[in-house]
């Protein structure tokens, strides 16, 4: 593996944090910087194509929402005339007891 070096500033204590942090784990503090590197970078990867699935899926729902509210209004119809001729069936059973 062909390899660039990079030089970075940070405190005191971020540098002790870091020796302290590579001396338990027995790596390097270049290998922990990399291992870092290495996660940053794909987390900040998985979250821009997350980001891209949840705008696909806003738009598909943003799409799919009148057909839904159609079907839901088409249900409410459905359901109320349902219970009107329910209503009727046993208002005619109630009548012919009598």
């Amino acid at each position: 593996m062909q390899t660039e070096r990079v030089t970075f500033l940070t405190s005191r204590a971020q540098k002790a944090a870091l020796d302290a942090f590579a001396k338990r784990s027995g790596q390097s503090v270049g290998h922990i910087l990399r291992e870092a590197s290495e996660r940053y970078i794909a987390r900040q990867r998985d979250e821009a194509e997350l980001e891209a699935e949840l705008d696909a899926l806003t738009e598909e729902l943003e799409e799919a929402l009148p057909q839904m509210r159609s079907s839901l209004t088409s249900m409410e119809r459905s359901i109320a005339e349902s219970r009107a001729a329910l209503k009727e069936a046993r208002e005619y059973f109630e009548s012919k007891k009598r």
